[in-house]
């Protein structure tokens, strides 16, 4: 048998050898420009990307651009970002040309003025104390706005709200620890237990991540541990989670009142998922409660879980009322400000790196629905139910409109 020539060169030169698999060209990641202005809210401390982030970040392609100062307040110097690759800008103005914007409180009306059409912005919502015309002002400029509080995780969990509630859950027993001390005029006790001395009484009214935080650092202690709540089935959780048993009781007022009289400490923990947080404890309870006992009320930003709380701030944070101490600042975790940003930073970058990965916003928007979750308006769209019911504007669902692209 004659080999044509052809083929017996392709097999000389090694033309039917295994040939390297031509896979797919994987889409081409987008580059982000991101803007981090400095926090103009009363005493908010807190920024949203930290050094390493941001190194991390700018290493995978992305521009960073960071108000000079951004970061003080949480002892974060500029050279600090100008080392990890940030850029660093000396206006606010200088920071809204970015194309996604990530910030710890809601832009003021000023704010929104600097923003440019179209652009992205990640914050908190904190409606109670925005103006009304604050939503308007967002919808007219066309802006896709994520409130970061109401981002999902692949648990189902709420990122961030669970990890400010961990830091201000242990931060409330510290600062009740201080408010006993003689240093801070208290009563010269020490917050826990020591050998012959019965130990602190500690009431906890909620069993949520900031009630599970609190239980945690008052058992460490060896604090006496009381827990209240609404619902058994989250009583029965914390009972779990903590490995250890303690107190727990639903919230009847005649037992809360007998465990308020012998409280060293009492945690105002309790959340509403909509409107304010339901007031639990009267004024008349707490004129039972011990000369120099000291109330928390973590939950004083949505109107407080003692019916004597009044909001203060850290620079003036306590009061007494009927010989209590009562602590009411509604953002505790500003008070550890450098803790508390590598929290949110660890979920922010992790935000921007997919979103990079996914080429933009609507990219990480299709495919994330716990992003998605936390969009409130998009292109302009008022996207959120409750707030279009709230302040009776037009909304459209977003899967729909997802749907229709």
């Amino acid at each position: 048998m004659v080999m044509n020539k052809d083929v017996l060169f392709s097999l000389t030169k090694g033309g039917f050898a295994p040939q390297e698999e031509m896979l797919e060209v994987a889409r081409k990641k987008g580059k982000l420009f991101i803007g981090i202005p400095k926090e103009i809210a009363f005493q908010e401390t807190r920024v949203p990307l930290v050094p390493d982030a941001v190194a991390l970040l700018v290493a995978r392609g992305h521009h960073i651009v960071i108000e000079s100062n951004a970061g003080k307040a949480a002892n974060f110097e500029d050279s600090d970002y100008s080392e990890a690759g940030a850029e660093i800008v000396y206006s606010a103005a200088d920071v809204y040309k970015a194309d996604v914007i990530f910030k710890i409180a809601p832009p003021t009306l000023e704010e929104i003025e600097l923003m440019q059409h179209k652009q992205t912005l990640f914050s908190a919502l904190q409606l109670p104390v925005q103006p009304q015309d604050f939503l308007k002002k967002l919808i007219s400029k066309k802006l896709n706005t994520v409130a970061f509080d109401l981002i999902l995780d692949e648990a189902g969990i709420f990122p961030v709200i669970r990890a400010m509630g961990e830091i201000a859950g242990g931060a409330s027993i510290l600062i009740a620890a201080e408010l006993l001390s003689n240093v801070n005029n208290g009563v010269g006790s020490i917050l826990g237990g020591i050998s012959g001395i019965s130990p602190t009484e500690v009431v906890i009214i909620g069993a949520g991540t900031v009630g599970e935080f609190a239980a945690r650092a008052a058992i460490g202690l060896g604090a006496t541990v009381k827990i209240f709540d609404n619902s058994t089935s989250r009583l029965r959780r914390l009972q779990s989670q903590l490995g250890t048993r303690v107190f727990t009781s639903v919230i009847v007022p005649k037992v809360l009142e007998k465990h308020l009289k012998t409280a060293d400490v009492a945690i105002g923990a309790l959340k509403a998922s909509k409107g304010r947080s339901p007031c639990v404890v009267t004024e008349n309870m707490v004129s039972e409660m011990k000369t120099g006992s000291v109330i928390i009320d973590v939950s004083i930003d949505q109107g407080g879980v003692f019916e004597t709380s009044e909001i203060t701030n850290h620079t003036h944070p306590v009061f007494r009322k009927h010989g209590v101490i009562h602590y009411c600042v509604p953002n505790i975790n500003s008070r550890v400000a450098r803790t508390a940003s590598y929290a949110l930073s660890n979920i922010f970058s992790q935000v921007i790196v997919n979103m990079g990965d996914e080429g933009g916003f609507d990219g990480i928007i299709r495919k994330d629905a716990g992003i998605r979750n936390g969009v409130y308006i998009y292109n302009g769209i008022l996207t959120n139910e409750f707030l279009g019911e709230k302040f009776n504007l037009p909304f459209k669902d977003i899967n729909l409109l997802m749907a229709a692209i």
